[in-house]
C-alpha cells in the first residue's frame, strides 16, 4: 500500500474552468486539517517550459525558488497553501519527450523500440511520484493540463489510468472539473456536455470519483441525481463551483459543498478533524469589506491579457486586504503613454511592469518620469527598475543617449548592460538569472526599514543588470542603489532620497506573496499610495 495519496484533477467541456483554483482550493482545506500537501502541474505543450513563451500565448511565467521557469497555476498554489513549489512541480511534454530522447540515446531502453507506452507514460509516472518520495507530503495533487479529448494530453490521462491501478484502492482518485452551461433561452442548466465529457474520460479506462461543476446558477438536486447516474458518481460527489467574487472565497464555498469530506473518504484517510481556516477568512473579510478604494496605474506591454500580471495583481490584493483598501488597477498600455501625461490623471500610484524587448519602452521610461517629478508612489520591478535607472540617466544627469543594450546594443552609455556570463549564450531558454539570489541592504536604507532587515532573498528572471560603472554617478545626484547581491556586487535595488516612496527592484517580489504573508514591498506600496489619495 502507498503511504502517500494521489488526486488527479482532470478538465472537461471547455478550457479556463480553474482546474488550478479547485485543486489549490482543496489542497488548503486538506492542508487546515493538517495534511502536508503539494500540487503540481502536467502541461500538455511541447515547449520545455513556458519560459520563452510570450505572455499572450500563456499568461504570466511563474518563477520558483530553485528557478524553474513554470506555469502560473504554480503561483496560485503558493498563494493559497503557502509552501514554495519546484522543479518537480511542473511537467510538460517538451520535458517528458526530451528525457526520453536522451535514454534513448543513452542506450537505456537496451536497443528496444520505444513507444509512447509504456516509454513515455513510464516516464510520466515517475514524475508524478517523484514528489510522493520520502513520504515527505501525505498528498500529491496533480493537475492535467488541458481538456479531456485533446489529443496531446492522452499520454497523461493513459499514464493516471496505469497509476490509479497499481497504486491500488483508495489510494489514487479522479476530480473532473466540467462545465454546467445555462441556455437562458431555454432557462435551464443542461448537463449533456457534461455526460458527453464523463463518457470520453471513460473511453480511456478512467471513471472520476468526484465531478466538481462549474455554473453560473445552483444546481438543484434534480440535477445532481441526473449527473450521479449517468456519470457513475455517487450524488455527494457532485460539487457545485458556483461562480465566486474572489478566488479567495472557492475554498469556503468547496467546504459548504463537503469536497473536501468526500475527498478524504475515497481515500480511506481520517476526517475528524476540523478545518482549521481562521486566518484565511479573516483574509476573505477583509477582502471583501475594505472601507477605501486606491487607483494604481500599471504600465506595461501586455495589458490585454491581465495574466501576463498575474502574480502582480494577486500580491495587490494581498496588500490591499491588509491596508482597509480595495486595489484598482488601471491599465496602461506603455506604447500610448509617451506623450500623454493626462492618463496618470487621479492615480494614487505608478506600476512599472517586467517585460522583454523594446516596444513601448519610452512610454515606461515616460510613466517613470512623471511619478518622479510629481511624487506619486512608484515600484518599478525588473524591467520597471530599469527603466527608472535610465529615466534618472537622462533627465538628471543629463546624459541624453543612456540606455540598455537590450534596446541599443550599440549605446554609448549602456546604464543597463547584459550581463558577462550572458554575451555568448545562444540558446534563450533556461539561461538567465533565475530563482532565488540574496540582496544585502544599506543600512537605514527605505528597502531596509519596508522589510525589517538588511539580508534577504528574493526571485529573479531577467538578462540585463545596472551597469556598476555609473552607480557612483547615480548615487551623487539623489538615487540611493540601495541593495547589492553580496557576492557579485550587483545592483538589486534603487531609491530615491528627496521623494515620498520610490523603489525599484530587480528582482521579482510579486512571485513571493501570499495570502498568509503579504509581501512587504507591496504592503509599503499600497500603504504609500493610500496616504497619497489622502
Amino acid at each position: 500500500m502507498a503511504d502517500t495519496k494521489y488526486i488527479f484533477v482532470t478538465g472537461g467541456v471547455s478550457s479556463s474552468l480553474g482546474k488550478g483554483i479547485i485543486a489549490a482550493s482543496l489542497a488548503k482545506l486538506l492542508q487546515a486539517r493538517g495534511y502536508k500537501l503539494t500540487i503540481q502541474k502536467l502541461d500538455p505543450y511541447i515547449n520545455i517550459d513556458p519560459g520563452t513563451l510570450n505572455p499572450y500565448e500563456h499568461g504570466e511565467c511563474f518563477v520558483t525558488e530553485d528557478g524553474a521557469e513554470t506555469d502560473l497555476d504554480l503561483g496560485h498554489y503558493e498563494r493559497f497553501l503557502n509552501v514554495n513549489t519546484s522543479q518537480a512541480n511542473n511537467v510538460t511534454t517538451g520535458k517528458i519527450y526530451q528525457s526520453v530522447i536522451d535514454k534513448e540515446r543513452r542506450g537505456d531502453f537496451l536497443g528496444k523500440t520505444v513507444q509512447v507506452v509504456p516509454h513515455i507514460t513510464n516516464e510520466i509516472k515517475e514524475r508524478i511520484q517523484i514528489l510522493g518520495q520520502d513520504n515527505k507530503y501525505d498528498i500529491v495533487i496533480t493537475e492535467i493540463g488541458g481538456t479531456v479529448g485533446d489529443i496531446e494530453s492522452l499520454p497523461y490521462i493513459e499514464a493516471v489510468r496505469q497509476l490509479k491501478w497499481e497504486l491500488g484502492e483508495h489510494n489514487a482518485l479522479v476530480i473532473h472539473l466540467t462545465l454546467i452551461p445555462y441556455l437562458s433561452a431555454a432557462k435551464e442548466l443542461k448537463t449533456k456536455p457534461t455526460q458527453h465529457s464523463v463518457k470520453t474520460l471513460m473511453e480511456s479506462g478512467i471513471s472520476p470519483e468526484i465531478l466538481v461543476c462549474r455554473t453560473e446558477h445552483e444546481i438543484n438536486d434534480d440535477i445532481r441525481n441526473k449527473l450521479a447516474l449517468f456519470c457513475n458518481v455517487k450524488k455527494e460527489a457532485v460539487i457545485q463551483s458556483i461562480d465566486a467574487a474572489s478566488i479567495y472565497e472557492v475554498p469556503g464555498l468547496m467546504a459548504e459543498e463537503g469536497l473536501d469530506t468526500i475527498t478524504l473518504k475515497k481515500l480511506n484517510l481520517k476526517d475528524d478533524v476540523v478545518p482549521d481556516l481562521e486566518k484565511w477568512n479573516f483574509f476573505v473579510d477583509k477582502l471583501k469589506n475594505a472601507t477605501e478604494e486606491i487607483s494604481i496605474g500599471l504600465v506595461g506591454k501586455y495589458v490585454d491579457l491581465q495574466d501576463s500580471y498575474k502574480s502582480i495583481l494577486e500580491s495587490f490584493i494581498h496588500a490591499g486586504a491588509y491596508n482597509d483598501v480595495k486595489v484598482n488597477v488601471v491599465w496602461i498600455n506603455s506604447e500610448d503613454t509617451e506623450h500623454n501625461e493626462t492618463i496618470y490623471k487621479n492615480l494614487d500610484g505608478l506600476l512599472v511592469a517586467p517585460g522583454f524587448g523594446e516596444r513601448g519602452i519610452e512610454g515606461k521610461i515616460a510613466a517613470v518620469e512623471f511619478a518622479r517629478t510629481h511624487k506619486v508612489p512608484f515600484l518599478g520591478i525588473c524591467l520597471g527598475l530599469q527603466m527608472a535607472v535610465i529615466e534618472f540617466s537622462r533627465n538628471v544627469l543629463k546624459i541624453a543617449e543612456a540606455n540598455s543594450e537590450e534596446m541599443d546594443p550599440n549605446t554609448p552609455h549602456p546604464v543597463i548592460g547584459l550581463m558577462k556570463d550572458q554575451k555568448d549564450l545562444k540558446q534563450m531558454g533556461g539561461t538567465m538569472r533565475l530563482g532565488a539570489w540574496d540582496c544585502k541592504f544599506e543600512a537605514g536604507s527605505k528597502l531596509s526599514e519596508i522589510y525589517g532587515t538588511t539580508e534577504i532573498s528574493e526571485r529573479h528572471r531577467h538578462r540585463y543588470e545596472v551597469n556598476n560603472e555609473y552607480v557612483e554617478d547615480l548615487e551623487k545626484n539623489g538615487m540611493l542603489c540601495s541593495g547589492r547581491n553580496p557576492k557579485t556586487g550587483l545592483v538589486e535595488t534603487i531609491e530615491l532620497k528627496d521623494h515620498p516612496w520610490f523603489v525599484g527592484v530587480q528582482y521579482h517580489p510579486e512571485y513571493k506573496s501570499t495570502v498568509a504573508t503579504p509581501h512587504p514591498l507591496f504592503l509599503s506600496f499600497v500603504e504609500a499610495a493610500k496616504k497619497f489619495r489622502k
